[in-house]
């Protein structure tokens, strides 16, 4: 069994082993004609936590598996809580390690994880983001609101229409607020316009 990459486990070895035995019996026994190692990816590649998994026979006859698991970038609260991962899909919460990713929170339809993928995407990826957000808030009207480590208040986003200005504008407010010292005294940053950055005081 090997895994790809160095992370935290999310599914155990004995999980995957289990899922192998289970999918061939008396292997043994079994020629390497008429072992059936697609029949063997596909029932691993069919777990909410795998994203991709190889298996292959090596000339001495030893079934391997390499397993690569998907990486949550986002975990949302919900009745039944989970992980968004870094392809957009659905993926369970695991019982091995837990992601220290954003939660998101609202209104949030698993089938529909588009509109959240994205912000939460653009947060795994931009140093910044990635150190401050703590939080995604989604509204039924899919306006977006963000809550940084550290800060009391609440950063209004909007929709995901040019969120690189947003995000640069976000940056930009941040990095004065935090030399004037005066990040404290604001309730609500919006920056749903264009061209600047509106703030409420606390």
């Amino acid at each position: 069994m090997k895994f790809k990459g160095g992370e935290n486990l999310y599914i155990a070895a004995q999980t995957v082993s289990k899922l192998l035995i289970q999918n061939y019996k008396g292997v043994k026994n079994t020629s390497k004609e008429a072992l059936d190692l697609n029949k063997l990816e596909t029932a691993l590649n069919s777990n909410e936590m795998i994203k991709s998994a190889e298996v292959y026979l090596s000339v001495n006859g030893v079934l391997t598996a390499e397993v690569e698991q998907k990486k949550p970038i986002a975990r949302v609260l919900a009745k039944t809580s989970y992980y968004i991962d870094d392809q957009g899909s659905y993926m369970p919460l695991s019982s091995y390690h837990s992601a220290r990713v954003p939660l998101v929170t609202g209104k949030i339809d698993r089938n529909n994880l588009n509109n959240i993928y994205k912000i939460a995407q653009k947060v795994n990826t931009d140093v910044f983001l990635k150190k401050n957000v703590i939080q995604i808030h989604q509204t039924k009207n899919n306006d977006l609101f963000l809550q940084l480590r550290g800060y009391d208040f609440t950063v209004q986003l909007g929709g995901l229409n040019n969120l690189e200005k947003k995000i640069n504008n976000l940056k930009a407010f941040y990095k004065k607020g935090l030399k004037d010292n005066i990040l404290n005294d604001y309730k609500t940053v919006n920056l749903k316009f264009d061209s600047q950055v509106v703030c409420t005081k606390a």
